[in-house]
């Protein structure tokens, strides 16, 4: 585990397009820490989940609907939703995101998922 101070400037992190938007990975597995942390703007992203990984993430601004599950979350700034390894999620809309991934998420570890039911603004 890295024991060292780490800071970074969202300006200074390249965007890359993930499953869902674009997103700045602040911290991440390389920096030998226990989380990590990216900033990520959703406009409507794939059905996914992580076997390994755990999810929170915050809503900084912008609006959307956030599916987890079996459930379809309206989202706006102040939200926090947490979400457990090996359950289904997406979003659909356009907002900015703090996730904290515990533990840093590995590439290998996202799984888009083909068909879902119900889309994050179905409900």
């Amino acid at each position: 585990m890295n024991q060292e101070t780490i800071v970074r400037r969202l300006a200074d992190v390249e965007p890359i397009t993930e499953a869902g938007g674009e997103s700045r990975r602040l911290i991440t597995a390389q920096d030998g820490t226990e989380m990590g942390l990216h900033v990520t703007h959703i406009t409507e992203s794939e059905p996914h989940y992580h076997k390994q990984t755990a999810e929170i993430y915050y809503i900084l601004a912008g609006w959307g609907r956030l599916r987890v599950g079996d459930e379809v979350l309206d989202v706006e700034p102040g939200t926090a939703v947490y979400i457990p390894p090996g359950q289904v999620h997406a979003g659909k809309g356009g907002f900015v995101s703090v996730v904290v991934c515990v533990p840093p998420l590995d590439p290998a570890d996202q799984f888009v998922v083909e068909e879902v039911e119900d889309s994050p603004d179905s409900a």
